[in-house]
């Protein structure tokens, strides 16, 4: 991957991602040896349970991120955007694949080995001390987020949940969300039920828009408020 790229996915990198601290000129380094993969809708670019010698680099297209909980139920976790970093976890500590990844889009995807990322920490030392404060950062969000939603009813967790969505598109915070009723309700972890139910009464008044079974959020402050709304 050349300087250009690099310089390019410096400006794709969320504010949260793992890379986000790089320059480009740690990015041009760091992925001089990341080939690049063509990726089709419907591909599993990672799966639960699987070592994890590498990580991804979503570069064009979107996936899907779940795990399969001991009762057998799929929990979704997340939607990557370009710029996402995937898989960094098991590389980091040599474990399994704690979630799976399946592309929802076309797109593309860089390939980093565990040794390429170990010697690349190697020659830039600083950049050891950067991840540990973004794995606790991510550490402690993730307990506030835990801790948070356990104080909302149905109806708060969803509106929290599709404002989550909305926020990981930056470029157009009212884009109609392409996401089903059931994968919704994955993802929100609430019954499909509760979210026919809710949707349907967000819809009647005016807040959602629904679409064969794709929503679109029509009042952002309506949402909001809901979505402040403790149990």
């Amino acid at each position: 991957m050349n300087a250009t790229n690099a310089e390019e996915l410096a400006r794709m990198l969320p504010p949260d991602a793992l890379l986000s601290s790089c320059g480009s000129a740690e990015l041009a380094d760091l992925l001089s040896g990341a080939p690049l993969q063509a990726m089709r809708k419907g591909d599993t670019l990672l799966r639960q349970g699987d070592r994890g010698d590498t990580l991804l680099i979503l570069m064009a297209g979107a996936a899907r991120i779940s795990m399969v909980a001991t009762n057998g139920r799929e929990i979704i976790l997340d939607y990557a955007e370009p710029g996402t970093v995937l898989g960094e976890i098991a590389l980091l500590d040599g474990g399994e694949r704690t979630a799976s990844v399946v592309a929802t889009r076309d797109g593309q995807y860089l390939t980093l080995t565990a040794a390429a990322f170990e010697a690349f920490v190697a020659r830039h030392p600083a950049m050891a001390w950067r991840l540990l404060r973004e794995m606790a950062r991510r550490l402690r969000q993730a307990n506030s987020t835990i801790e948070s939603d356990r104080a909302f009813a149905s109806g708060p967790r969803l509106a929290r949940f599709l404002q989550r969505l909305m926020q990981s598109n930056k470029a157009d915070p009212t884009v109609r969300l392409e996401l089903s009723q059931t994968e919704l309700s994955m993802f929100a972890g609430i019954s499909r039920e509760n979210v026919n139910r809710q949707l349907a009464a967000w819809s009647d008044a005016g807040i959602v828009e629904l679409d064969q079974g794709r929503v679109r959020v029509l009042d952002h402050s309506i949402l909001s408020e809901i979505a402040a709304a403790a149990e």
